[in-house]
C-alpha cells in the first residue's frame, strides 16, 4: 500500500497531470552503475568476525521479499529498517564520512538495492522543501515512450509509483520504489546515508531506480527545478508537464 498519499492531492492536481501526461515523450541518458571500490566493509558490517560470512551478515536479507509482488496489498513502506541492523554502529563511529560512504556503497552493490549519500545540509533542504511541496511527477523512458511516475517525499522517505496506478487505486496504489534517509551521522559526520529498495523488479530496473532517485532529488535541491515542484503543488492550474520534459531534455512529441 502506498501509505499516506493523502487526499490533499486534489482532483484538480490529478486532472492537471493527466492532461499534461498526454503531451509527449522521449529519451534520457541512463546512469551507469558505479564501479566497485575496496573498503573496510567486512570489518564494519561483520558483527561475527570469526566467520568469513557470518549468519547474521545479511540481517536485512528479508528485504529480498520486497522485490516480489506479494506486497501488492498491505505493504508498509514506512516501517524503516534500523541502521544498526545493517551496520555495526560502534565500529562506524570510528570511521570518517568518506570511509562510511565507501562502506555503504560497497555493501549494497549487486544486492538489488540502491545506495547513495548526501551532506546533512542538503538533506535538511530536501526535508524543508518537501514539508510544503510533497508531490511531483517525473517521466521515465520505457521502450518506445515514457511512463510518468508519481513521487511523494515524506521525510525520511520517498515513495514512487506509476501515475496510472495512482490514478486507478489512489492511496491503495503499491509503490514501485521506496527510499529511506538515515540521519544518525548527520551531526557527527555531516553525512546522511540513503537506501532505495525496488518493490517490483517487473516495473523498474536498478538503473531506472537510480535515475529516478537522482532526478527526484534534483527537483527538490536545485533552485530552478524546484520552481516546477512548487508550481505542481501550489499553482496547479499553471503547471505544464511539458516544462518537466524540457528540463530533462526530453522532446515533446
Amino acid at each position: 500500500m502506498m501509505h499516506h498519499l493523502s487526499s490533499s492531492v486534489s482532483k484538480r492536481i490529478l486532472s492537471s497531470v493527466v492532461a499534461c501526461y498526454r503531451n509527449g515523450s522521449s529519451s534520457f541518458c541512463m546512469v551507469s552503475k558505479q564501479p566497485f571500490r575496496s573498503s573496510t566493509l567486512q570489518q564494519l558490517v561483520d558483527k561475527s568476525p570469526q566467520n568469513a560470512i557470518p549468519s547474521d551478515f545479511f540481517k536485512w536479507s528479508s528485504l529480498g521479499s520486497i522485490r516480489t509482488s506479494k506486497f501488492a496489498s498491505g505493504f508498509n513502506p514506512l516501517k524503516q529498517k534500523s541502521l544498526d541492523s545493517i551496520i555495526d554502529m560502534e565500529r562506524a563511529k570510528d570511521k570518517s564520512a568518506e570511509e562510511l560512504t565507501d562502506i555503504w556503497d560497497d555493501y549494497h552493490l549487486g544486492r538489488g538495492h540502491i545506495a547513495a549519500s548526501m551532506k546533512a545540509k542538503l538533506y535538511k533542504l530536501l526535508e524543508q522543501r518537501a514539508s510544503s511541496c510533497r508531490y511531483f511527477v517525473i517521466p521515465l523512458w520505457k521502450g518506445s515512450g515514457y511512463t510518468t511516475m508519481f513521487v511523494q517525499v515524506q521525510a525520511p522517505h520517498i515513495l514512487i509509483t506509476g501515475l496510472e496506478d495512482y490514478k486507478a487505486r489512489g492511496t491503495q496504489a503499491a509503490p514501485y520504489f521506496t527510499v529511506t534517509y538515515y540521519t544518525e551521522f548527520a551531526e557527527s559526520k555531516d553525512l546522511v546515508l540513503v537506501r532505495g529498495d525496488i518493490v517490483f523488479t517487473s516495473k523498474l530496473t536498478d538503473s531506472e531506480a537510480k535515475w529516478l532517485l537522482d532526478t527526484a532529488q534534483s527537483f527538490y535541491l536545485n533552485d530552478v527545478r524546484y520552481k516546477l515542484v512548487e508550481r505542481f503543488n501550489r499553482e496547479t492550474r499553471e503547471f505544464e508537464f511539458k516544462d518537466v520534459l524540457q528540463t530533462l531534455e526530453m522532446p515533446i512529441l
